[in-house]
């Protein structure tokens, strides 16, 4: 290749003294080339034209000074709006929400090498090679244009030629590589693979000792199978004819003390609260029509009655263990409406045996969610109102306790003995009353024995004295020495006052009510013949502060007026009646249960004469009822019968009936209303007061 020309650079001054522009121009026939000033140098001092399209539209001065606002946004105008995707949830076709914005407008994939790798020094070396050889041809050549340049030294265009002429004769006696090779085409780049390391699979394996195993071979002939069913059966017999051995129970309550342990310990009671719940919606689906019935049913027939009302059964609530022993009590809780307490025991006095205090709720008939059992019967219980934890409960045998559901144990925390101050005969009823002077939690007890004891629980014991002791008028015997002996009354019932809190009603086994006081243990305040056999139930009327009712099992019913010695009202049931209940939502209706196994309500307010309700419940005749209870809130009532069952029974509209409000008047509600009802028809009754005279 024959070397390049030097290329020659001119400058011609203008008739201004304006340097013109410089133009190459060909210097000889070889092709050289020149730059020459010509009069292309005043080109941009010519004036400027516009050039429009010839279709650009001509606008006015004030189009063309109105303003168009533009909101630049990053959402991509050519972005698809209606992409869809199969859901392989969904099983089918769905429109994505989503849509992607991003528009890409060039890409350029290149590669990048570390500067100390063997591929960079290859191509750095190969680099400087490629320059080095074409370094002396380029100094030969530029070397005469860089000695006649001292004219326009001053010049900065023919410096840079100069500078780099000098520099190439400089290291041009660098000698030069043979063949320049070729560079890689960075743009057409394929990248090299790379192989990974695969880890090597392991093996890990552990051995278990074989679980032991038996090879068991027997013939079986009739009369082996006749030997094994005979020894079956003397046990059976064994099992019937054991007898109570003396220590036997030492060892029940050691055997006791080690199921509780082991209850303890067991893995059932970390899921004990979640396998309740279940157990909860597994009734709940179980009893589903009664739970219906429960919440929204309602006798429809009671708008073609008068007067009347019906008894729907609801859930019947048993226990297992508890079928053989009467009902003696039933108590609600004051706090949690759908729960109550029920206690068993015996009134057959021949056939006493161990009693049991239960606990059903509403939630789960099938199975009581407390159970204590208890070695003598229990004859009643009652609540605590302030802490429905505290349970009292009064024996057979005339001791008291109180039993605390927290604590996971079947004793009770507290229980009365011979020491100090155990009834000698059967607790008929118990009732808690407000705290003492030293705040310590106390209760009342009445028995046959002829005493109302107080009870205090004070640390670990039971601290007592006696109230009252029930002497019978006129029943004073001389004994040895000339002493005379009083005979005690046998207390069944008690009921004490809502508002005042010393006066408390009694009634004994003679068919006396005695109206007494809590600070005088020696007499009474009045005493009333009331019925002619046992008194069963006393109970003050809920709203009305002078009214109260009594039950005995001479079959009556009577309700009466503390101030008045003879009845109010006598209702005969035509059997012994074993319980009475106000209602917790009216001062005029009550309900009784009696010995032939019916359920009598009352409304004084729509029939003072006849029950508004009389309706069997057991389905066998023989069975006897014997308690009956209100729930505070819904519109039901449990009766318990002497075989262990408790029956739960719906109120119909007419048996709670309200009163009507007439048009443009609001309902009067509240004690002051109920109170004023019940006296409205207690004033048909009462006899009128003798007029004074002057």
């Amino acid at each position: 290749m024959p070397p390049k020309a030097a290329l020659k650079l001119k400058q011609t001054t203008g008739a201004g003294g304006k340097g013109k522009g410089l133009r190459p121009v060909r210097d000889d026939d070889d092709g050289a080339t020149h730059t020459e000033a010509g009069d292309q140098g005043d080109d941009w001092m010519q004036p400027k034209s516009l050039l429009k399209p010839e279709d650009q539209l001509e606008l006015s001065e004030a189009e063309l000074k109105e303003e168009f606002t533009r909101i630049l946004t990053a959402n991509n105008p050519h972005a698809p709006q209606n992409i869809v995707r199969y859901s392989f949830k969904e099983k089918q076709y769905k429109q994505i929400s989503s849509v992607d914005q991003l528009a890409v407008h060039f890409t350029l994939d290149g590669n990048m090498l570390h500067k100390e790798s063997d591929e960079a020094r290859r191509q750095q070396a190969r680099l400087e090679g490629h320059a080095e050889g074409h370094s002396e041809p380029a100094a030969s050549e530029l070397g005469e244009p860089a000695e006649g340049s001292g004219a326009a030294e001053g010049e900065g265009a023919a410096e840079k030629p100069a500078e780099g002429a000098a520099e190439a004769r400089d290291d041009g006696a660098t000698p030069a590589p043979a063949k320049p090779e070729k560079l890689t085409n960075q743009f057409n780049f394929s990248e090299r693979a790379s192989q990974t390391y695969n880890n090597p699979y392991r093996e890990r394996g552990t051995a278990t000792e074989p679980p032991p195993r038996l090879n068991f071979s027997a013939n079986v002939s009739q009369w082996e199978i006749f030997d094994a069913y005979q020894e079956d059966f003397a046990k059976q017999e064994k099992n019937k004819e054991k007898k109570v051995v003396p220590g036997r129970k030492e060892e029940d309550t050691k055997k006791k003390k080690l199921t509780a342990v082991e209850a303890q310990g067991d893995d059932i009671s970390k899921i004990a609260k979640s396998a309740k719940i279940i157990e909860r919606m597994v009734n709940q689906n179980t009893y589903d029509d009664i739970a219906q019935d429960f919440k929204y049913w309602e006798d429809v027939s009671d708008e073609y009655r008068e007067q009347e009302g019906t008894l729907l059964p609801l859930w019947k609530f048993s226990y297992e263990r508890a079928k053989k022993l009467a009902v003696t009590s039933i108590c609600f809780s004051p706090r949690y409406k759908d729960l109550f307490a029920v206690g068993h025991g015996s009134y057959d006095f021949l056939k006493q045996t161990r009693g049991m205090v239960l606990f059903y709720t509403l939630k789960n008939p099938s199975y009581p969610e407390f159970i204590f059992s208890t070695e003598s019967g229990v004859m009643c219980l009652d609540i605590h109102p302030e802490h429905p934890y505290l349970v009292a409960v009064g024996f057979y045998d005339g001791s008291v306790g109180v039993y605390n559901l927290t604590e996971n144990q079947n004793a009770p925390v507290y229980l009365s003995t011979a020491k100090n101050g155990k009834h000698t005969d059967p607790v008929w009823q118990v009732r808690w009353q407000k705290d003492d002077l030293d705040n310590n939690l106390n209760f009342f007890s009445i028995s046959s024995d002829g005493r109302v004891v107080a009870w205090t629980l004070v640390k670990n014991e039971l601290e007592y004295y006696d109230v009252l002791k029930l002497t019978l008028e006129g029943a004073a015997q001389d004994g040895p020495d000339g002493v005379q002996l009083f005979s005690l009354g046998c207390g069944t019932c008690f009921d004490f006052h809502k508002d005042t809190d010393y006066l408390f009603l009694v009634g004994t086994e003679e068919g006396k009510l005695h109206k007494c006081s809590k600070a005088y243990s020696s007499q009474f305040l009045d005493t009333i013949d009331a019925h002619h056999m046992a008194v069963y139930k006393v109970a003050w009327n809920p709203y009305h502060p002078k009214i109260f009712i009594t039950c005995s099992a001479d079959w009556t019913v009577k309700i009466w007026d503390h101030n008045i010695k003879e009845p109010m009202f006598t209702f005969d049931l035509n059997s012994s009646v074993g319980d009475v209940a106000w209602a917790p939502y009216s001062s005029t209706i009550f309900a009784a249960v009696t010995a032939d196994g019916k359920v009598h309500v009352y409304d004084l307010n729509v029939n003072k004469y006849e029950a508004i309700c009389e309706q069997a419940v057991v389905a066998k005749k023989k069975t006897k009822l014997t308690h009956i209870g209100f729930n505070p809130s819904h519109p039901i009532i449990m009766v318990g019968d002497d075989r262990g069952y408790v029956t739960s029974l719906k109120l119909s509209p007419n048996l709670r009936k309200m009163p009507k409000a007439k048009k443009g008047q609001q309902i009067e509600q509240g004690p002051e209303v109920e109170i004023a009802k019940l006296d409205k028809i207690l004033s048909l009754v009462r006899e009128p007061e003798p007029a004074k005279k002057a």
